[in-house]
């Protein structure tokens, strides 16, 4: 065998890279192969429902795959999706439904049949349940009222209990005012009641958009309160530790108020000294470094002392012949 470095590093660099290539191609697509990534299946709706690529798809509230690609065809939606690891049936039924309160979809399928369901045949729309979108039911109701005649539906009301107020009963003469006086109260606030489901819309669609974040919201939440659920028993235990502690805290000062009191007592005496004595407690201290300064210089060389002494010597004019060192 021809030794490495005796060969062609050209070839051998072009080699490297075409696997490495290959390598990351494998990585970047791997559900994209007929085994490890599932099977691809096409369903037909009749309307998307705000389903997209990457939602998840599920049977019966397990995760078995993800949808790959939503598009138009004709007159339908066509939907294609993968699934792995679940057996599909030839009379599935697959229908879009709301995951999140928030509005997320997801692709819920309903294995049937007695044959197993061919990839290259998709689900019928007879076979396919689409769900009905939150924020669209919003819209649909701003879009509603906002083109309700409110006044002329309060003077239909009005005119009904006004025909009927000899011949009907009093309590469907009651039922038609006060449907007449819902109409007037809503015909008052009907740029507020627009509005407010306007906003409402509104808020559906970015609530709609931060799912994820939610979702996570939710999943660190869980997390937390699974972690204080496990730690319950160390958090009870603290909780009891205290209490106790504190109980015999309470039974210490009680049996030793006798000698505590006495002893604060003094010891307030003795702060009041201190403080009285503060002036002279300074200068002490404010001398008291001179002096250790001088101890220091005195018996700083090693085994022997340095002194000094004055006047030992009287001088020719009577006097002591030296001057004391200050301070």
């Amino acid at each position: 065998m021809k030794p490495f470095r005796e060969r062609d590093t050209v070839k051998v660099g072009l080699v490297g890279a075409t696997v490495m290539a290959v390598l990351g191609l494998l990585v970047f697509t791997w559900e994209s192969l007929p085994i490890i990534g599932g099977t691809t299946y096409v369903a037909h709706f009749r309307e998307a429902a705000g389903l997209s690529p990457d939602d998840e798809v599920r049977v019966a509230g397990v995760k078995v795959g993800k949808v790959t690609d939503v598009e138009l065809e004709n007159s339908y939606v066509k939907v294609s999706f993968r699934s792995r690891g679940v057996w599909l049936g030839d009379r599935t039924v697959a229908a879009i439904r709301i995951k999140t309160l928030l509005g997320q979809k997801m692709l819920a399928l309903e294995p049937a049949g007695g044959a197993e369901l061919d990839p290259g045949t998709p689900i019928p729309l007879e076979r396919t349940i689409t769900a009905y979108d939150v924020t669209e039911a919003f819209e649909d109701l701003a879009n509603t009222v906002s083109d309700i005649d409110t006044e002329s539906l309060a003077e239909s009301f009005d005119t009904l209990s006004e025909t009927f107020s000899a011949t009907t009963p009093q309590e469907v003469r009651t039922a038609l005012e006060g449907m007449s006086a819902l109409s007037r109260t809503v015909a008052t606030r009907d740029e507020e009641l627009r509005k407010l489901l306007e906003h409402s819309a509104g808020v559906g669609k970015i609530l709609a958009e931060r799912t994820d974040q939610f979702n996570a919201l939710l999943d660190d939440g869980a997390v937390l309160l699974t972690e204080f659920a496990n730690r319950r028993e160390a958090i009870g235990a603290l909780l009891r530790g205290t209490r106790d502690l504190s109980a015999q805290l309470k039974a210490l000062v009680q049996e030793n108020q006798a000698q505590i009191g006495p002893a604060l007592t003094q010891l307030d005496r003795v702060a009041e000294v201190l403080q009285r004595n503060q002036a002279n407690l300074d200068k002490a201290l404010k001398l008291a470094g001179p002096f250790y300064r001088l101890v220091g210089n005195a018996v700083g060389n090693g085994r022997w002392i340095d002194t000094y002494i004055c006047g030992l010597i009287p001088a020719a004019d009577g006097t002591a012949g030296c001057v004391p060192p200050r301070r």
